[in-house]
C-alpha cells in the first residue's frame, strides 16, 4: 500500500488504451440490482465493495479515469469483494478484470493508495452515506474509495460495450445530479493531496 500525499499524475497521452471482450452488466436495471444485493446479504451478510480512483492530467488539470455505461451512468472501476477477501488484492482484482489486459505482461502493476472515502448504504436503496446512520445496525453495503497512483506508461483494455473517460475535477465537482453523491464528492476527498503534474 503506498501512503504519499504527493500524486504523481502523467498526461493522458502517455497511457494506451485496447479493447477487449464485452463485459456484461450482471443487472438490467437498478431494481433488479438491489434484489440481487438483498439475495446475496442473506448468504454473505454486508457487503464490501472497493473502487479506485485513477488519475490523470490533462491542460494540467487532474482528471479521473471513469467507465461510462451507455450513454449516461458512469462509475469508478472495481466492485464487490469476495467474502473474507483482503481490500487491496481485492481491489487490484477487481481492477485487472475491469480495465487490465488479458495478457499478463500487460497489467498494471497496480499501487494502491490510502483509502480516501468510505459509502454506507443503509437499505437495499440507491441511497449512500458518507457515514452510517446511528440506527442502522445491519447496513446493506460498505463502499471503500482507494486511490491508485499510476506509472507513466500503462496499457488499459477497456471491455467493448464500455467506454473509458477522463473526466476533470471541475467537472465533477459538486454535480450529483449528473454523476451522484459518491463521484461528485470525490475533489472534496482529494483536496489533501498535492499533484504533482509531469509533462513528459
Amino acid at each position: 500500500m503506498v501512503t504519499s500525499s504527493v500524486v504523481n499524475t502523467y498526461p493522458l497521452s502517455s497511457y494506451t488504451f485496447g479493447t477487449k471482450e464485452p463485459k456484461m452488466e450482471k443487472d438490467t436495471s437498478v431494481v433488479d440490482r438491489l434484489a440481487r444485493m438483498k439475495v446475496n446479504y442473506m448468504k454473505e451478510g454486508v457487503r464490501t465493495s472497493v473502487e479506485a480512483i485513477l488519475l490523470v492530467q490533462e491542460h494540467n488539470h487532474p482528471h479521473i479515469l471513469l467507465l461510462q455505461i451507455g450513454n449516461t451512468f458512469c462509475k469508478l472501476p472495481g466492485g464487490r469483494l469476495k467474502p473474507g477477501e483482503n481490500e487491496i488484492e481485492g481491489l487490484k482484482r477487481k481492477l485487472t478484470s475491469k480495465i487490465g489486459a488479458n495478457s499478463p505482461a500487460l497489467v498494471p502493476d497496480w499501487q494502491i493508495g490510502e483509502c480516501v472515502a468510505i459509502w454506507w448504504r443503509p437499505n437495499f436503496e440507491t441511497i449512500m452515506y458518507p457515514y452510517c446512520p446511528p440506527h442502522i445496525t445491519k447496513p446493506k453495503e460498505c463502499k471503500k474509495l482507494f486511490l491508485v497512483h499510476l506509472s507513466e506508461k500503462e496499457y488499459f483494455a477497456v471491455p467493448k460495450n464500455l467506454k473509458l473517460l477522463a473526466v476533470p475535477l471541475f467537472e465533477l465537482y459538486d454535480n450529483v445530479q449528473r454523476y451522484g453523491p459518491v463521484i461528485s464528492t470525490i475533489p472534496q476527498q482529494l483536496s489533501r493531496f498535492q499533484f504533482n503534474m509531469i509533462t513528459t
